[in-house]
């Protein structure tokens, strides 16, 4: 079971990351770019959920490569990742914090921050996991 603190300690391992606030939440930047972020629900995204359970516990919003990725991540982890209406055509799953284990949610840190860093810095930091 992950937290938003095992969030905040992981990012900070990553190289030229930032901690920021958007919309009264913590994000974490890599060259100003935001690739992961606390993301609770909205009124509008529970009444989305109609009569199935709205997810519980923190939720983390991930960058991922493009659109391919993120549907390889949904099949790959579905009881840790899925997807809300609002992120439709974004490249971005959430993560259930409270069900996942430190060795994914490190792997999903780590490759949010690929898919943002500038090319240049992602490239003289390639020993990280791709």
């Amino acid at each position: 079971m992950a937290t938003v603190e095992d969030v905040a300690r992981l990012a900070a391992l990553l190289p030229e990351v930032t901690t920021e606030t958007r919309y009264g939440h913590r994000a974490w930047a890599v060259a100003g770019t935001v690739f992961a972020w606390e993301r609770p629900f909205s009124k509008a995204d529970v009444r989305r959920f109609g009569d199935e359970p709205v997810p519980a516990g923190p939720i983390l919003a991930v960058s991922v490569d493009d659109l391919g990725e993120k549907e390889a991540l949904l099949a790959a982890h579905p009881q840790a990742c899925f997807t809300i209406p609002h992120l439709d055509g974004y490249a971005a799953v959430l993560v259930r914090l409270a069900i996942t284990r430190e060795p994914l949610l490190r792997e999903l840190l780590e490759d949010a921050w690929h898919a943002k860093a500038p090319a240049a810095l992602a490239e003289q930091h390639r020993d990280l996991p791709a």
